[in-house]
């Protein structure tokens, strides 16, 4: 019985990691800044079509690569996308940040209305530039392909897209709790007067948490295309597991979103397994369960967001 449910629980955990490598970027933008930005989706989905024009597959920009550069190993071409893809939108990222300064100190409302409308400029600059179409990124052959186990087959790309998440995260919260710029990022987010008297300048550093948010957004968009595919409105498949595993986890906290994530992973991966058509509803049936009896979440404190 129990190895029956193995495969199932397998890939739940692979999911409920991919899960965590969505909402990276979010919860760090969310539990560090005290900002919601509803762009995260479309910066998500940006970074995965960066990476279609790096990679040199079928594109609007495929004219302009040269066939020097298309004739470069394909594990080289992906390696520079998960590369200067995520910088790129990251720069688009400080310029959202930039223009979210008029909202400090203002009713989130404000916040969360202007990443709103920029959410939707991207996603219609990214139809009008390479159409409704769907692509399919190209991926190394090293993690292409599949294998049998427990009669099933599997797929090499999601146990590499898992791993790859997992060091994300590990990195991720190495950086945040083990450095002098990961305390200080906290510090900010949690009493920005002390940060002022320490003679930090307060703009600079939400400038680059929020690049730092986009950019993981942009890796997690690479890592996630060849699972699900590149269209225009993929941002929206990310932004809600994003904001759902957050607010289950508790906003504010790092493995609250993580263990949210792989809760909500193994959920759907037995529920898949015995009644598939209540995979997704089961997760937002945990969250409403969850946040009746405790309303911040598994491991959420005090917020700024509360009233």
């Amino acid at each position: 019985m129990l190895l029956d449910l193995l495969p199932h629980v397998l890939n739940g955990v692979m999911l409920g990691l991919l899960f965590a490598l969505v909402a990276l970027g979010f919860m760090l933008i969310v539990g560090l800044m005290e900002q919601i930005n509803l762009a995260h989706g479309s910066l998500f989905a940006l970074g995965a079509y960066l990476a279609l024009v790096i990679v040199g597959g079928e594109n609007v920009f495929g004219p302009y690569l040269g066939e020097a550069w298309k004739g470069l190993p394909l594990s080289a071409r992906y390696a520079v996308a998960l590369i200067v893809a995520p910088l790129v939108v990251a720069v688009v990222g400080m310029g959202v940040e930039v223009l979210m300064r008029r909202t400090y100190g203002k009713d989130p409302l404000f916040g969360l209305l202007l990443t709103f409308g920029v959410a939707m400029v991207l996603e219609e600059a990214i139809r009008g530039i390479w159409g409704t179409r769907d692509y399919v990124l190209q991926i190394p052959q090293a993690v292409s392909g599949g294998f049998i186990f427990q009669d099933l087959v599997w797929s090499t790309y999601r146990f590499y897209a898992a791993g790859f998440a997992a060091l994300a995260i590990g990195l991720v919260w190495l950086f945040i709790e083990k450095t002098p710029y990961g305390a200080i990022i906290k510090a900010g987010a949690h009493d920005n007067e002390m940060v002022r008297a320490l003679g930090i300048n307060l703009s600079v550093l939400r400038l680059f948490v929020f690049a730092f948010g986009t950019l993981l957004a942009a890796i997690a968009g690479i890592i996630l295309a060849p699972i699900w595919g590149i269209r225009p409105h993929m941002g929206v498949d990310a932004v809600v597991p994003a904001f759902l595993v957050i607010v289950l986890g508790g906003i504010g906290s790092f493995w609250g979103a993580v263990i949210a994530s792989l809760l909500c992973g193994v959920l759907v991966g037995l529920a898949g397994a015995y009644a598939s058509e209540w995979s997704l509803l089961s997760i937002y049936l945990l969250l409403i369960l969850v946040t009746t009896v405790r309303a911040r979440g598994l491991f959420g404190k005090k917020s700024l967001l509360e009233a």
